[in-house]
C-alpha cells in the first residue's frame, strides 16, 4: 500500500462558553483546527486532526501546522502508511522538531492501518480496559465564585473530575482552589493547573496554604527545574504537562520522581506512535496519565479515546472530551460523553467519519 494524496482543511470550531481562558490572560473564542486526509492506491483513507490552543500555550500554532503538513507531505508520497515507524522515521528526517505537524499526519496513518485490517486502533493500542472510561472537566479561568458554580453546573452533567484554570494571582488561586473544593464531595478530583503561569516563590505560596486540601498541582512554573523545586518542597500530588513533549524528558523525570501524572498530550509528541510508547513507558513506571491534546473536535476526540480506553484503568488518571466544548461537530459516529464517560469508536480505525460537507474545500493537496 502507497500513499497517494494528502489533502488538508482549515476549519473553525467555535467554544461553547463563548471563550476559554488559561493563564497569563490568554483566551480563545474559535479553535482554529486542522484536519489531514491521507489517500492511498487501495482505497483506505485516513483523517487526522491537529489543532494548537492559539499560538501563546506551547511552540505550535495553526497556520504553522498547515505549513508544516505542506512541507512533509511530499515526502510521504509513496510511504506505505501502515509501516508506522518508517512514516516517522521519513517525518523525523525531512523536518526537525515541530512535533505537532506531524501527529494529524501520524494518526491519519493509524486510522488507515486500522481499517485496513479491520480493527479499531483502540484494539491495536492494546484493547479495552473496561466499558467505558470517566472524563474531566476544564474550568476556563474567572473569579472564584464563577468558578465554583461552573463545577457545579458540570457536576449535573455527569462530570466528578475537574481542571481549574489558576496561574494567575497566588493569593486569588488559592480561593479559587477553595472555594471550589468546598463544592465537591469526597471521592471528586480537583486539579489546579497553572498552565506554566506562576513563578517559583509564587507556586511555594499557593502549595503552602492548600497543604490541608484535596488538590493536585500541575504544571506550576515554565521550566522543567523550577516545577521540580516546587515539587521538593509540597506533599501535594503533582502533575506535569507543558514540559514533557518527548520521550527523554519522560525519562528524566522519571529518575528525578518529578511527578505522580503525566499529562500526555497527542499533538504535543508527535502523533499515537510517540503517545503510546510515552504511555507504556509511564505505566510501566506506575505513572498515571491524562491522556489528551491541546484542542480539537470530533476527529482529535475519537484519537484521544482510543488512546485512554486502551490504558490500563488503574493509570488512567483522566481525559477528556474536546467535542463537548465546541459547537461545530466535524465527524460522524464521533464519541459522545454520557453522564460523564466515554468509550472509543467500535468502528475500523478511528471510527468516525468526517463531514465533508463541513470540512469545505482542501487548502492543502499534494499529489
Amino acid at each position: 500500500m502507497k500513499i497517494k494524496r494528502v489533502r488538508a482543511y482549515q476549519i473553525n470550531l467555535p467554544v461553547g462558553e463563548g471563550s476559554y481562558k488559561w493563564s497569563g490572560g490568554n483566551f480563545v473564542n474559535v479553535f482554529d483546527s486542522t484536519v489531514v486526509e491521507i489517500q492511498t492506491d487501495e482505497g483506505f483513507t485516513g483523517y487526522g486532526e491537529v489543532c494548537p490552543l492559539g499560538p501563546a500555550y506551547l511552540p505550535a500554532y495553526a497556520a504553522g501546522a498547515r505549513t508544516g503538513i505542506a512541507t512533509l507531505a511530499p515526502h510521504l508520497i509513496g510511504t506505505d502508511p501502515t509501516e508506522l515507524a518508517v512514516v516517522n522515521e521519513k517525518m523525523d528526517r525531512s523536518l526537525r522538531g515541530h512535533a505537532y505537524v506531524k501527529s494529524a499526519l501520524d494518526v491519519a496513518c493509524w486510522d488507515i492501518l486500522g481499517k485496513s485490517c479491520n480493527k479499531p486502533i483502540v484494539t491495536l493500542l492494546g484493547g479495552r480496559f473496561g466499558k467505558d472510561y470517566p472524563l474531566y472537566r476544564a474550568i476556563s479561568q474567572e473569579s472564584p465564585g464563577e468558578m465554583a458554580e461552573m463545577v457545579s453546573k458540570y457536576r449535573k452533567e455527569g462530570y466528578s473530575k475537574f481542571q481549574l484554570k489558576v496561574g494567575g494571582s497566588p493569593d486569588t488561586d488559592v480561593e479559587r482552589i477553595k472555594q471550589v473544593r468546598n463544592v465537591l464531595s469526597k471521592g471528586e478530583v480537583l486539579v489546579a493547573d497553572a498552565n506554566t503561569g506562576w513563578t517559583r516563590h509564587g507556586a511555594m505560596r499557593v502549595a503552602d496554604q492548600v497543604r490541608d486540601v484535596d488538590v493536585y498541582l500541575e504544571q506550576p512554573c515554565m521550566s522543567y527545574e523550577e516545577c521540580l523545586s516546587v515539587r521538593e518542597h509540597t506533599s501535594k500530588p503533582f502533575v506535569l504537562d507543558e514540559v514533557i513533549d518527548n520521550l527523554s524528558t519522560v525519562v528524566r523525570a522519571i529518575s528525578d520522581r518529578a511527578m505522580d501524572v503525566v499529562n500526555l498530550k497527542i499533538s504535543k509528541v508527535g502523533g499515537l506512535t510517540k503517545a503510546r510508547q510515552i504511555r507504556d513507558l509511564c505505566a510501566s513506571e506506575g505513572i498515571a496519565l491524562t491522556i489528551e491534546d491541546t484542542w480539537g473536535g470530533d476527529i482529535v476526540t475519537a484519537a484521544i479515546a482510543h488512546l485512554a480506553h486502551s490504558t490500563p484503568t488503574n493509570f488512567l488518571f483522566s481525559t477528556t472530551d474536546f467535542n463537548s466544548y465546541v459547537t461545530l461537530s466535524i465527524a460522524e459516529n464521533a464519541p459522545i460523553r454520557h453522564e460523564g464517560r466515554m468509550e472509543a469508536p467500535s468502528g475500523a480505525g478511528l471510527g468516525v467519519k468526517p463531514r465533508m460537507e463541513v470540512l469545505g474545500k482542501a487548502v492543502i493537496d499534494i499529489v
